[in-house]
């Protein structure tokens, strides 16, 4: 299989990173849960380093949100990490539209365009963190400071 976007952007930055795969149940729709049982019951990874990424809408357009897998989104903490007065979860069309991304899939790098970006700062904690490698049941380990510099994200608390 090709490359996805976000790891092409990771080869062409080089920067370390390792893809691990998982299989994928295409009936499944809680995609973090999947990837936190895939990933810590044939790899060993503790759950905690497991992160998603979820588009939010701020006023003004789409946001990106990074945060533990089993973890639940402040949006209020999001919106203010962000400097927007509010967040919502966005449209999953509209996410798809602006990342390139299906559901399930969305990767915070290698996006259509890099949208503004929030990752939980409990990802400093670690010294690799995996999110979405752009494909379902494909996660991608780095860096926690390498995601930062690949997104131009900041970090905030923004789990409840």
């Amino acid at each position: 299989m090709a490359a996805t976007p976000a790891l092409a952007a990771l080869s062409r930055a080089g920067v370390p990173h390792e893809v691990v795969k998982y299989d994928h149940d295409a009936r499944e729709r809680s995609f973090g849960a999947e990837a936190v049982k895939a990933l810590t019951e044939s790899q060993g990874i503790a759950a905690e380093q497991i992160y998603k990424t979820l588009v939010i809408e701020v006023p003004g357009g789409l946001a990106v949100a990074v945060v533990p897998a089993a973890a639940k989104l402040s949006l209020k903490a999001a919106a203010a990490a962000l400097g927007a007065s509010k967040a919502v979860m966005a449209d999953p069309a509209a996410v798809q539209r602006a990342t390139g991304y299906v559901l399930g899939a969305v990767s915070p790098i290698g996006q259509r365009r890099q949208l503004p970006t929030v990752v939980d700062d409990s990802a400093l904690d670690w010294e690799r963190i995996f999110c979405s490698a752009g494909r379902r049941g494909w996660d991608v380990a780095l860096s926690p400071l390498d995601l930062l510099r690949m997104t131009g994200g900041t970090t905030a608390k923004i789990t409840s």
